[in-house]
């Protein structure tokens, strides 16, 4: 599959794709919006992430923002325009068209996936975030689930991912009374993997991307699905999808390249199938 016409590194297109070493890098590009997401943001976001997920190239996926936030969820100026001049079909479609299939893309993807937080992820951005496998975050973002300050439900799967790292009960507690959770009560509660400082947060998010990218894809991509199958299913049901992950990786090269390794005592190098 080649590239979206519309997917460009273009300094002015609100998302930029880069491919590098097998990790490609998603980047919300708007930094005077705080990375908010309006109706053009959120039709290329989609066809970005969903590029990257079926991009054979990608090994390893990485999602971040530019300047001093990471999103801000809806653009709520386009929004209160839309509400304005009556345009409803855009307002109330947008979970739909946007927001359900990137989060979808995002998830389910059959490779890692690491949000990068440089800077505030808020509602939809948030969620975005958490549908991340990791989340490392620089020591001056934080997470806020605002959604019922706007007297809106949580959307783009956060009603999903969020109890899942945090319970239910929090998770309740988070959607209820929103607030900007800062970086070491994140880590403590489980929304983020990691806090770094801000400066060394590129270098952290580079290290463990090449890692995963430099790792057995197929085998990776397994683990992300059994997990995630696991978790809405009975253990007879995910017993049985791990005995199919475990036949399919068995398969790969890379896995015979792992075992000729191992006997060999030298580290397998990985081409990800």
């Amino acid at each position: 599959m080649t590239a979206p016409d519309s997917m460009t590194r273009a300094e002015q297109a609100p998302v930029l794709y880069d491919l590098t070493d097998g990790v490609a890098t998603i980047r919300l590009n708007r930094p005077d919006a705080m990375n908010s997401l309006d109706i053009a943001t959120k039709e290329l976001l989609r066809e970005t992430v969903q590029h990257a997920a079926e991009d054979p190239a990608a090994r390893c996926v990485v999602l971040t923002g530019s300047g001093r936030a990471f999103c801000t969820g809806q653009d709520l100026k386009e929004h209160i325009a839309l509400l304005e001049s009556g345009s409803s079909d855009e307002l109330f479609t947008t979970v739909e068209r946007h927001y359900n299939p990137t989060v979808l893309a995002l998830a389910s993807m059959e490779k890692p996936v690491v949000a990068a937080v440089n800077g505030v992820a808020a509602g939809a951005g948030a969620s975005l975030a958490f549908a991340c496998d990791l989340r490392i975050v620089a020591d001056t973002a934080g997470f806020n689930l605002a959604f019922a300050n706007v007297a809106l439900s949580c959307d783009t799967g956060s009603s999903y991912t969020l109890q899942r790292l945090v319970g239910p009960a929090r998770a309740m507690e988070l959607l209820y009374f929103p607030r900007t959770v800062k970086a070491e009560e994140a880590l403590s509660l489980g929304l983020a993997t990691q806090v770094v400082p801000a400066d060394e947060l590129e270098s952290t998010v580079a290290e463990v991307a090449a890692r995963l990218a430099a790792g057995p894809t197929v085998a990776l991509g397994a683990i992300r699905r059994s997990v995630a199958y696991a978790a809405s299913h009975t253990f007879e049901e995910a017993l049985t999808l791990e005995g199919e992950m475990m036949t399919r990786t068995g398969a790969t090269a890379d896995h015979r390249t792992a075992v000729a390794a191992f006997v060999a005592k030298e580290k397998p190098a990985f081409n990800g199938s």
